[in-house]
């Protein structure tokens, strides 16, 4: 076998392992470790976002009356004020 046949090969086997060992290394290296307070935070962040989602869809039934007391005619508006009372 010719030297320089046997050194293309030699360096083209350490390349490939160099990137292969590269690639798993920052596979790897992307996930770190979740602490316990971590995880503790998460879980009241999600709580958080619940309530906040269940006020927000309040908020949203009180605007859309808000709206349609708004635009409808005065006179249906004060009709449905007596019947209420």
């Amino acid at each position: 076998m010719d030297d320089n046949l046997a050194i293309f090969l030699v360096m083209t086997v350490a390349i490939t392992a160099s990137f292969l060992l590269s690639v798993i290394w920052m596979k790897n290296g992307r996930r770190p470790a979740v602490s316990e307070e971590e995880r503790r935070q998460v879980s009241e962040l999600a709580g958080e976002n619940e309530r906040l989602h269940a006020t927000i869809g309040k908020l949203e039934q009180r605007l859309a009356v808000l709206e349609r007391i708004a635009t409808d005619p005065a006179q249906r508006t004060a009709l449905e004020i007596e019947s209420l009372r």
